[in-house]
């Protein structure tokens, strides 16, 4: 009887895979980590102890097979792993970079409560597919009959995407609208380099214009084509822009030159990285080359910029966080990464003030202690009045987090529902908004969130824009 590759987690100790020397990946935007060999794919994979309740599947919002293609891996049947893995997810290989494993399913592994380091299901899964894409496994989209309807999605990232991919599938005529100029969203101009190589990004956005997905880049809608436009064009429309307005920092001298949001910083970044010309980069506006740095804020955006600005050549790295390291709502293994290669975290800070002549020259920061939970359950951060500091500052990058634009306003469409919050208000049974026809899926409904959240949606609101689409053309059929 052949042994069992699985349960070695005993014998066979946690490794991710090797991850180049700080100094040497502060250079550069390249991904920071090498790829798992075959053998070390497969002796992680096989520390799975194949659980009979597996809390990793139940704590990933896409409910991944994960134990099955951990055991397919361990076995050495690659293919069939990445099919496995396909089924669930339009973009494992992008999870498996940029989701925050320690969170979900690796901080819900079962041997990891055993005493025993979690398994690496993040790296495998991305090893998994990035072997698959080599080997040619990852097949063209296999498009259905033409069903003679039409589909419009506004807004080109994951979570529009997903539902582009299975929409083009079942026959749609599937077209994507999109701000930028290129498709992707924040999985193209959001994260950087080091931790999604944009080849990665864009060999999928390939794989669904070969499939006859229509890709409009520069469109806004309200500029453009009104929603209503939209609607009158198309049999169905989805709405999942993602939230992308800045949280304002009211705070005195927050008008100053050098004080600038996390996203203009991490888009201008990320466009040099394809080679555009970017005016506001080569300025120095955008640019935290020779500067000392101060980033607010202590998410996964904020990781984000503070590693940016030291392979922009940054004189000096701080983040201020109002709240202790183990509070913060980032990942742990990001805030490990900027400390290796040269980022200072400054815990219980918050900003009270900017000064500068015009331009920001120091922050005033507030010392902050831990008080009473709030609302979330999470010690809320007070200020210690005998604690106040001033720290130099040329660049200071706030990321404290998105909220929803006026999408009613911005589309031209006065009629379409929002919540106090500016989020879109839909039937959660079938995502649909308060206008027939238009439904709603993402960060805009559900605000700022993960990635894999919006796969989820977007592969969810599927059947249901499915069904709207199949009765909409049965009335059509009748009526005729």
């Amino acid at each position: 009887m052949a042994k069992d590759p699985m349960l070695k987690f005993i014998s066979k100790p946690q490794a991710y895979p090797e991850k180049r020397a700080a100094q040497l990946r502060a250079e550069d935007f390249a991904e920071i980590a090498e790829r798992y060999a075959s053998d070390d794919a497969a002796d992680q994979a096989s520390r799975c102890s194949q659980c009979g309740v597996p809390y990793c599947s139940v704590h990933c919002p896409l409910h991944n097979h994960i134990p099955d293609w951990l055991r397919l891996t361990a076995e050495g049947r690659l293919r069939e792993a990445y099919e496995l893995s396909n089924l669930t997810s339009t973009m494992p290989e992008i999870c498996g970079r940029i989701c925050p494993q320690d969170r979900l399913c690796e901080g819900n592994c079962v041997i990891e409560f055993s005493g025993h380091d979690a398994v690496t299901i993040g790296s495998v899964e991305k090893y998994i597919t990035d072997t698959a894409w080599e080997q040619g496994w990852v097949e063209p989209v296999a498009v259905g009959p033409s069903r003679g309807q039409s589909v419009g999605i506004i807004g080109g990232g994951p979570g529009g995407l997903t539902t582009a991919e299975y929409l083009r599938v079942a026959g749609y005529d599937v077209h994507v609208y999109d701000r930028y100029d290129r498709m992707g969203g924040l999985l193209t101009y959001g994260i950087p380099g080091f931790k999604l190589e944009k080849d990665v990004v864009m060999r999928r956005l390939k794989r669904l214009e070969d499939a006859g997905i229509h890709f409009h880049p520069n469109f806004e809608v309200g500029r453009d084509a009104t929603l209503d436009a939209l609607r009158a064009k198309h049999d169905a429309v989805l709405i999942a822009t993602g939230v992308y307005k800045a949280r304002a920092v009211s705070l005195p001298g927050g008008d100053l030159n050098g004080v600038v949001a996390a996203l203009d910083y991490l888009t201008a970044s990320n466009r040099k990285g394809f080679g555009d010309t970017v005016p506001a980069f080569e300025s120095g506006a955008l640019n935290a080359e020779g500067k000392n740095v101060v980033v607010i804020g202590g998410g996964d955006t904020a990781m984000d910029c503070v590693r940016t600005a030291i392979r922009q050549g940054a004189k000096s790295v701080k983040c201020l966080y109002r709240r202790d390291r183990e509070n913060m709502p980032g990942s742990q293994r990001e805030v490990a990464n900027a400390e290796e290669e040269g980022v200072e975290f400054v815990w219980l800070s918050g900003p009270k003030g900017f000064e500068g002549n015009g331009k920001i020259e120091r922050v005033q920061v507030s010392k902050m202690r831990l008080g009473a939970p709030d609302a979330s359950g999470r010690r809320a951060p007070e200020n210690d009045p005998q604690g106040d500091f001033t720290l130099d500052a040329d660049l200071v990058i706030t990321a404290l987090g998105f909220e929803a634009e006026d999408l009613p306003v911005l589309f031209g469409a006065a009629d379409l529902n929002v919540t106090r919050w500016g989020t879109i208000r839909v039937d959660h049974n079938t995502q649909m908004t308060n206008l027939d026809g238009v439904f709603a899926i993402g960060d805009i409904v559900r605000g700022a969130s993960l990635v894999v959240w919006a796969i989820r949606d977007g592969r969810d609101v599927t059947q249901h824009m499915h069904n709207y689409l199949k009765s909409k053309a049965s009335r059509e059929k009748v009526a005729a």
